[in-house]
């Protein structure tokens, strides 16, 4: 594929990131095609820092569990427990044994050591409290809106109380059932307990927005927003488990619709507070609609964290996918030079930012062929989404950490 496309690549940093955009996004999305890898992670990293210092950003949003993260939030902007910790409780899926997202936390730490309230970074997760395996109980974020209200509001105004709540959520273990995700006769998220739930979840969260003018002058910005924080969650967390119970051929779609659904609502609070970093898999950011296939589904298909967001934002919002060219302790080979990988890794950068709706021009009438992975856990970057991408970062080879 003979394209010249070096007049259209720029070096990784925030000032050539700014170059690409019309304006600063409220929402700024790093999306990686592959989880863990510790070359994607400090490149991450020494982005994010260069857009916190010359661009102003104050959050820091990555795909982990959104109630867990308040864990991570408290110690990089207070000092509350140790980095251990907050490492080890602060993350899902695992992500507190990275490296990468260790000297992330670290870094954040050290950057509000000495710094006011109103100048400090904060750490947020957006996703659920969910697993590739399963979900969490509704409990602790119920019971901790039902707490927040239950403090600040006339008691009478509670559509029910704690011991209600504890009563109808009985055992944790059978909302945690693994085995739910292949058999949906296991899951009691259609139980009559878990739908009484759904409309408390609704009556509380509806509470907590008719009192707004009372909680303003009652309660602090930060306990607002984590009561809020609970309601989004308590709801997503019933209707996730709701559609565990389904039987039909969109089970796996609508769980997909639903996980994607959480993470936006979580960013777009997060962007009420101010400007964002989000960083993620791609087909979590990306605008397109998302595509994978599982276990014996046929592919299936749903609109992304970043494509629902988009939406909303506009030009407020920014995506920038990464691919890659190596993963060779995965399998990953040099790309074929018909892929769009394969083109990339004929630059003599090994890592770049390129201009994708500028690329995407260039490359019109040629099709670049689409990259197949021999490994599962990468997915290649799909070239007829260039158009909708404001840039690539490419990374030409990812060694073993």
């Amino acid at each position: 594929m003979a394209t010249d496309i070096t007049d259209i690549t720029h070096a990784v940093e925030a000032a050539a990131v700014m170059r690409l955009l019309p304006a600063r996004p409220r929402l700024l999305a790093l999306g990686e095609p592959t989880h863990g890898e510790d070359t994607l992670l400090g490149l991450r990293n020494e982005l994010f820092r260069q857009l916190v210092e010359q661009e102003g950003y104050r959050t820091i949003a990555i795909e982990s569990d959104c109630v867990r993260g308040l864990v991570v939030d408290a110690y990089v902007t207070s000092g509350t427990g140790t980095l251990d910790e907050a490492m080890e409780r602060g993350f899902s899926h695992g992500w507190g044994a990275f490296p990468g997202n260790r000297e992330l936390v670290r870094w954040m730490r050290a950057y509000n050591e000495d710094r006011p309230a109103s100048e400090r970074l904060r750490f947020a997760g957006f996703d659920g409290p969910l697993e590739i395996t399963g979900a969490a109980s509704p409990r602790q974020s119920l019971t901790a809106l039902h707490d927040h209200l239950a403090a600040h509001v006339d008691a009478d105004l509670l559509p029910c109380t704690a011991e209600t709540l504890d009563r109808l959520l009985g055992a944790d273990e059978p909302w945690t059932d693994q085995a739910v995700m292949t058999d949906p006769s296991r899951s009691v998220g259609r139980s009559a307990e878990a739908g009484e739930l759904r409309l408390l979840a609704d009556d509380l969260v509806a509470l907590l927005d008719t009192q707004t003018p009372h909680l303003i002058t009652a309660t602090s910005r930060d306990e607002r927003d984590r009561a809020r924080l609970y309601g989004r969650t308590a709801v997503g967390l019933l209707r996730y488990h709701s559609w565990t119970a389904d039987t039909s051929p969109a089970r796996m779609t609508r769980l997909l619709a639903t996980r994607d659904g959480m993470m936006a609502g979580n960013l777009l609070a997060l962007a009420e507070r101010g400007p964002v970093l989000v960083h993620a898999h791609n087909s979590h950011l990306q605008r397109d609609r998302s595509t994978i296939r599982m276990w014996d589904h046929p592919l299936l298909e749903w609109w992304s964290a970043g494509a629902l967001v988009g939406a909303r934002l506009g030009e407020r919002y920014a995506f920038l996918a990464t691919a890659l060219g190596t993963i060779r302790h995965q399998g990953v080979d040099t790309p074929p030079p018909d892929t769009l990988e394969g083109l990339l890794y004929a630059l003599p950068e090994d890592r770049c930012l390129i201009d994708a709706p500028r690329l995407a021009t260039a490359l019109a009438g040629t099709r670049p062929a689409p990259r197949v992975s021999p490994y599962f856990g990468y997915a290649p970057f799909d070239p007829a989404h260039l158009p909708r991408t404001d840039g690539v970062v490419y990374v030409r080879d990812v060694p073993r950490g």
